[in-house]
């Protein structure tokens, strides 16, 4: 009797320990991501080998390789190929001075392939810095200015509006067989001009772009006649322009009324 009361005990623990046919599914399915998640992270291993070779390519002047490898050792963190984190590298290239864009890629096996796109200098700014064709002041300090670069300058903060007329204005000038070398926006708002041949151009304050177009159509051609007689020409008049020759008179043949060492027209 004794012995048939254990069995039973024995056969009811027993039955307690059976699934459902929905806890073994799940069961399994659980052990089947568990042994996924196992064979990725084995995968993940393999294959996240150091990185030991970087390619730098593109057409570097100012950009070594030496400054590239330290970025990106220092960016590194342990971290290997594939764990490698290629944003925050391509971030740390572009704070580099003479980095406009970076592009960093996986170089199988063990290397990384890092594009450097280089800024381009299209001007000098306030003597020191230099500026990109958008008006970004890339370098504010710099000995390495090319001297041949125009000469722009402003308050702080006005370097893409006087990037943008700069580049508007040189285009015009050019077409017209005239340099310009200097661009200045004073702190009154006031803009002026140097062409070539030391020839100062004032355009003042207001109406900037109309007088512009009134020095392209009415007073360059006699800059490009004259351009060593001429000091300076000034556009801020209302429907004329002034010119300051040097030495403290016009040339003989110019037919002009003078006053001074200033000769007026009348557009």
């Amino acid at each position: 009797m004794a012995k048939r009361r254990r069995n039973r005990r024995s056969g009811a623990a027993v039955a307690r320990l059976m699934l459902s046919p929905m806890a073994r599914r799940v069961l399994l399915r659980l052990t089947g991501a568990a042994c996924a998640l196992v064979l990725v992270a084995v995968l993940v291993g393999a294959a996240n080998q150091p990185i030991e070779r970087i390619v730098v390519s593109g057409a570097l002047q100012h950009v070594t390789a030496t400054q590239v490898e330290d970025v990106v050792r220092a960016e590194l963190h342990g971290a290997g190929l594939v764990t490698v984190n290629l944003a925050r590298i391509s971030r740390g290239l572009g704070a580099l001075p003479w980095v406009d864009r970076a592009a960093v890629q996986r170089s199988w096996p063990r290397g990384l392939a890092i594009q450097i796109t280089e800024q381009v200098a299209v001007a000098r700014w306030n003597a020191a810095g230099l500026l990109n064709a958008r008006g970004e002041l890339f370098l504010a300090h710099t000995n390495l200015a090319r001297p041949d670069l125009p000469a722009l300058a402003g308050p702080e903060g006005a370097e893409q509006e006087v990037t943008a007329r700069y580049l508007q204005m040189q285009q015009r000038l050019q077409d017209l067989g005239l340099a310009l070398t200097a661009l200045t926006l004073d702190e009154r708002g006031a803009w002026k001009f140097t062409l070539a041949d030391a020839v100062t151009v004032r355009l003042g304050r207001s109406d900037v772009d109309a007088r512009f177009g009134r020095f392209v159509l009415a007073a360059s051609s006699l800059v490009r006649t004259h351009p060593q007689d001429i000091g300076y020409v000034d556009m801020r008049y209302g429907n004329g322009f002034a010119v300051g020759w040097k030495g403290g008179r016009a040339p003989a043949a110019q037919p002009l009324a003078r006053t001074g060492d200033h000769s007026h027209f009348n557009g």
